[in-house]
């Protein structure tokens, strides 16, 4: 069974944290706790960026 990187329907805006955490088994909430630390730390704009990026190109679930 191969698995799909999808956006999730467990989803705070876009579902593009969720997706990422189902595709490799974690928590949710760890993944976007990483995600906004990342983001605070690149300052904010290359973050959100990648954020827009990824909810367009990645599929519904």
């Amino acid at each position: 069974m191969t698995r799909r990187l999808t956006r999730s329907s467990d989803k705070m805006l876009a579902g593009v944290c969720g997706g990422i955490a189902n595709y490799f088994d974690l928590d949710p909430t760890l993944v976007r706790i990483g995600y906004v630390v990342l983001s605070i730390c690149s300052v904010g704009f290359p973050g959100m960026l990648v954020y827009l990026i990824l909810w367009l190109i990645m599929p519904d679930y």
